[in-house]
């Protein structure tokens, strides 16, 4: 094999991976894109205490 079939092959795999990367990105992308940053939680059940901590005796 000349080095020349070799750096076609190779650029035949370089190109068939890179297909099947924008294929599997493309998929990826068809969600949602959630631009605006907002989260889904707004409020939380308990209010924010400081935690005590205390050494175990005994």
């Amino acid at each position: 094999m000349s080095t020349e079939g070799k750096d076609a092959a190779s650029d035949e795999m370089k190109r068939k991976f890179k297909e099947a990367l924008d294929k599997k990105n493309a998929h990826n992308r068809s969600g949602q894109a959630h631009l605006d940053g907002d989260s889904a939680v707004h409020a939380t059940a308990a209010p924010q205490m400081k935690r005590e901590f205390r050494r175990k005796s005994g």
